[in-house]
């Protein structure tokens, strides 16, 4: 089995973790940790939970294309929600960037994230190949 940390460069890097971690094995699997609405200089971004959707959705995809994935590799993912948000505007914000590509999904609505200015968190797990 061989480990691999992906942090790719469009995104805010931080040695405290790994934006993905690549195992390979029989079955390759991405992980991507929790992708928040950030730009690449780690600020979120303005406009509330449609935009930082996109953003955290772009994110993620910036990692998945890190390890050799895409959306169609993804079979499951977790979303976070800050309490009060409209999971409808989440949602339609997705489909602007994530497109037709039904996974296995999970939505929480949290008291607060691990940023207190981040609307949303999503996180996703990949298999490569089969």
């Amino acid at each position: 089995m061989e480990i691999t940390h992906l942090n790719p460069e469009a995104l805010f890097s931080n040695p405290a973790f790994s934006q993905g971690v690549l195992v390979r094995g029989a079955h390759d699997t991405l992980y991507v940790g929790g992708q928040n609405g950030t730009d690449a200089s780690g600020a979120i971004v303005e406009g509330g939970l449609g935009p930082q959707t996109e953003q955290a959705l772009r994110n993620l995809l910036a990692v998945l294309a890190e390890g050799g994935a895409d959306q169609s590799n993804v079979v499951r993912m977790a979303v976070y929600v800050a309490a009060g948000e409209s999971v409808d505007e989440g949602f339609a914000a997705s489909m602007r960037v994530w497109g037709q590509h039904p996974t296995a999904i999970t939505v929480l609505f949290v008291a607060a994230l691990g940023r207190p200015d981040a609307l949303v968190e999503i996180e996703a797990i990949a298999v490569l190949n089969s």
